[in-house]
């Protein structure tokens, strides 16, 4: 068994629709009123990108996520601004190379994350706050993205549409 199955039987994760695989860690039973209607105070997962299921497509959540790097890896992620500025960042063990072992997305900005070559899988949690909701995410595709970030294309075109059609 890979060590990514090891991980995905241990920890009970399950496919992601953005995908990679998911499990849901904690969410708060505490409530707060959003814009958007009542959401727990926060919540975690579990979420791991493997070479059978290397990328995360591009989404984005009205919350907050900040991402803690546990095991594997590097993981890459492409960061979109709402103003259309691109960054990237590598979630990984070593400091030294840039990489970094935790970041946080702002609500409101698209996110990818991809295995690079030659990576076995990657391992993170994630914490959401204001915590997860379904209706709160936004999947993207390649007419939106050329609508909105035209100037990125050779950045996002491999990272938008349904990750299991690859």
């Amino acid at each position: 068994m890979s060590p990514a199955d090891s991980l995905i039987a241990a920890l009970g994760l399950v496919p992601h629709v953005e995908g990679g695989h998911f499990g849901e860690c904690w969410r708060s039973a505490a409530t707060l009123a959003s814009e958007n209607g009542e959401r727990s105070l926060a919540s975690t997962i579990y979420y791991l990108l493997s070479t059978r299921a290397p990328v995360g497509r591009f989404h984005r959540n009205t919350s907050d996520i900040t991402h803690f790097f546990h095991s594997g890896g590097p993981i890459v992620y492409g960061l979109i601004s709402p103003a259309g500025e691109w960054r990237e960042v590598v979630l990984g063990r070593d400091p030294r190379a840039g990489q970094v072992l935790a970041f946080t997305c702002p609500g409101g900005w698209w996110k990818c994350s991809y295995l690079p070559a030659g990576v076995e899988h990657g391992l993170i949690s994630e914490v959401v706050a204001p915590g997860f909701d379904e209706t709160d995410r936004s999947l993207a595709d390649a007419d939106l993205f050329g609508r909105l970030f035209p100037q990125h294309r050779a950045r996002w075109a491999a990272y938008v549409g349904d990750p299991h059609e690859r």
